[in-house]
């Protein structure tokens, strides 16, 4: 429900009280995060389809899940995967979070949740249908299914939550435009706590097929899938595609409070920017990723040296990770060969929408446990790739104010950045 805002309540505090994440290498959050510590890649060869005939054979699909361990047979069967994701992954948030829904407070929870392609495997596989066999066969389901929006929209229906709701799709950006829409909303007063986050299941022939065909993806590691996502290494030759899903529980400070709920990080700031440049390449000297870091240390009220851990987007691509890095030298100086800098998609792969809340989760993680993940796979040393990566290892560090970066193809660029919680709170974890 939005309330009108007096003087007191424009700029509230917002937490993080619930953490849900389906990703490549761990299905929920023990699981991933103990993966992440391990160094642990979810990158196979792919199972879905046949791509014998493909240059690049592997992706981080997400194996054992069931989506009737998260919802009835009947809602599973009504939705594409990404927005079972989606649901699974809000249920894992709401529970972590120990949040009650009910009719007495489902107005001023809201949803604000992010996907890149949508349904767009479930497409593809009607349009076989549609095709071989008439339109007449199609699923009566697909029309539900197509749209970003899906995922939201069905999360709303698994809780009951009546309040504010929207959909992001900024591609490889979605997930960190979500939640930093999230956070705004809730510091503007319009909810007390929204699911946010962002689902994608991409991997599916026309979809490996269309980023193989513009050169994006990695090809040469095929024998050895674990080895292909390498992020600022010299080596690198292009992402590797996968799948999942990151979810978080984004609340007002006072009523995380007033219900005992655990907090695990304070959201302070956000920045996202378009670079109105080329669909695939960022601006030559890294002026709208910039911009996106100095609004969200704006927003944060903020100097860069407080910053002592980032979250990199680190894609693994040619262009992507010396890019990165040259704005970090930009951005922070001196200061950026004193901060330790992870890529996850070493360990998960590229879920589009997906990433930058998977990567999130993985953020408020870090910040919890006072440790660094590795970024795998880093064996050559790049010339315009010499800042920490923290390779090979992860190592336990004080971890007091974390960014997270996220690039988007058409030159979409998020930042955000989260702080310890240092008010006293019981854990209940």
């Amino acid at each position: 429900m939005s309330r009108p805002k007096t003087e007191n309540q424009k700029r509230r505090r917002v937490v993080i009280t619930g953490l849900g994440v389906i990703a490549s290498n761990g299905i929920g959050k023990d699981a991933f995060w103990q993966a992440l510590k391990e160094g642990k890649s979810g990158i196979k060869r792919i199972t879905s389809f046949d791509v014998s005939s493909y240059p690049c054979q592997i992706a981080g699909e997400v194996h054992g899940f069931d989506p009737l361990d998260y919802m009835s047979p009947k809602s599973a069967k009504r939705m594409d995967r990404f927005a079972q994701f989606a649901v699974a992954a809000a249920k894992m948030a709401v529970e972590d979070s120990g949040l009650t829904i009910s009719h007495n407070n489902n107005t001023s929870i809201g949803i604000v949740f992010a996907s890149a392609v949508g349904g767009a495997i479930f497409g593809e596989h009607q349009y076989g249908i549609a095709i071989e066999k008439g339109f007449q066969r199609i699923s009566p389901y697909l029309a539900i299914s197509l749209f970003p929006g899906a995922a939201s929209a069905q999360i709303a229906i698994e809780f009951g939550v009546t309040g504010y709701n929207c959909t992001l799709s900024t591609a490889c950006s979605a997930g960190g435009d979500a939640i930093g829409h999230a956070f705004h909303a809730i510091r503007n007063n319009l909810a007390d706590a929204i699911i946010s986050g962002g689902a994608d299941c991409p991997i599916g022939p026309v979809t490996i097929g269309s980023f193989s065909i513009i050169k994006a993806l990695s090809t040469k590691r095929n024998n050895e899938p674990w080895r292909a996502s390498r992020p600022f290494d010299r080596e690198r030759d292009g992402f590797v595609m996968s799948e999942g899903a990151g979810a978080v529980i984004v609340e007002e400070l006072t009523h995380a409070l007033n219900r005992g709920a655990y907090i695990y990080a304070e959201i302070i700031g956000y920045g996202t920017t378009c670079d109105a440049f080329h669909m695939t390449q960022p601006l030559p000297e890294g002026e709208g990723t910039i911009r996106a870091i100095q609004i969200a240390f704006n927003d944060a009220n903020i100097k860069p040296e407080e910053v002592d851990y980032i979250n990199a987007h680190g894609s693994s691509t040619p262009i992507n990770d010396g890019h990165e890095t040259k704005v970090y030298k930009k951005v922070f100086g001196e200061h950026a060969y004193k901060i330790p800098i992870s890529a996850n998609k070493s360990m998960t792969g590229h879920s589009l929408g997906a990433a930058p809340a998977i990567e999130f989760v993985a953020s408020v993680l870090t910040m919890q446990n006072q440790f660094l993940p590795p970024t795998i796979n880093y064996e050559h040393p790049d010339p315009e790739c010499d800042l920490d990566y923290v390779p090979n290892e992860g190592r336990n560090a004080k971890v007091h104010t974390i960014l997270s970066n996220s690039l988007g193809f058409g030159g979409k660029n998020v930042a955000l950045i989260i702080r310890k919680f240092e008010d006293k709170v019981e854990s209940k974890k």
